[in-house]
């Protein structure tokens, strides 16, 4: 553990640019902890300030140009292989979809504060077709007020870190093993919440087969798009005959049109797991509209398997 320790001194400014890197690529690195660290190495003067800021300045940088380019170039695609990966995809995305409709620019400072958002903001704006500027610039400022909300508290509390190093170089092993579990401990958060979640939403679904053979009765679903704003303009094909019908407005019992309750009510979506399209089918059953399904798979399923669609 001294050895980490003094590395970490030694290559203080090299640690701090590296996790920061890592932490925006997606890997579960407690960066946050790394500049609070460093704020405290900086006060004691172990380490160079400005040297510091930079490295994580750049980390940020270089980490989040990186997926918005992948945004930028692969689009919705991109946001599948994201929630493939992703420990929560199911609500980081959501919030992505709503920071960034509502807040533009902006939203990219506030998704640095939120775990897993973090991650997916960048592709979606570039998915979004967010100007480079105007996303270098953003991100900029969001990486500045990022850093300094962490390497502030460490300046100010360096004694008390400095303190925390000493006994971990006293701990020795047993302080790495601490590290470890804590960090296992999170991704395990992490993982018990999804799989909550998942359970939560465990409703029958209605296959893309089952749906164009409904479609062809004589009494067809009533097929509603539940997809975000953002959502559709990624992908702005839709199922034939489609209405557009978006959760917040579920949820609130705003603008749902008459359903009727003896035929199949089909929602879907272009979201992991067909999370927004279960808890749109939630909401109608709890007020009747018992035959309420997510289509499996969503709008992708329906793409893939070469049934007819139209643009909204």
């Amino acid at each position: 553990m001294q050895e980490l320790l003094s590395l970490a001194t030694e290559r203080g400014v090299a640690v701090v640019f590296l996790a920061t890197l890592a932490a925006r690529l997606g890997a579960p690195i407690p960066a946050s902890a790394v500049l609070v660290v460093a704020g405290g190495l900086v006060a004691m003067g172990q380490i160079p300030l400005w040297s510091t800021v930079l490295g994580a300045l750049l980390g940020n940088l270089l980490g989040d140009a990186a997926w918005f380019y992948a945004g930028r170039r692969f689009g919705h695609r991109m946001m599948r292989l994201l929630c493939k990966v992703s420990l929560s995809p199911d609500t980081c995305v959501r919030q992505s979809e709503s920071l960034i409709t509502r807040w533009g620019g902006a939203s990219l400072i506030a998704a640095k504060f939120v775990p897993g958002v973090s991650v997916v903001a960048p592709p979606m704006a570039g998915a979004l077709h967010m100007s480079t500027a105007r996303f270098v610039g953003f991100d900029t400022l969001a990486a500045a007020i990022w850093s300094a909300a962490f390497l502030i508290p460490g300046w100010l509390f360096s004694t008390q870190i400095q303190a925390v190093l000493d006994a971990m170089a006293d701990a020795g092993a047993a302080a790495l093993l601490v590290l470890l579990v804590a960090v296992a401990a999170g991704i395990g958060l992490r993982y018990w919440r999804r799989r909550a979640m998942l359970l939560a939403i465990d409703i029958p679904r209605v296959t893309v087969d089952e749906l164009h053979e409904l479609m062809a009765s004589e009494a067809p679903p009533v097929v509603i798009d539940v997809r975000s704003p953002a959502g559709a303009e990624l992908e702005p094909r839709r199922i034939p005959g489609a209405l557009v019908l978006h959760l917040q407005d579920m949820k609130k019992n705003r603008g749902i049109p008459e359903l009727p309750h003896d035929r199949h009510v089909i929602l879907y979506c272009n979201c992991p797991n067909e999370v927004t399209a279960a808890m749109g089918a939630r909401l109608l059953a709890a007020q009747g509209v018992k035959q309420a399904r997510p289509l499996a798979g969503g709008l992708d399923a329906w793409l893939a398997s070469g049934h007819p669609t139209e643009v909204g």
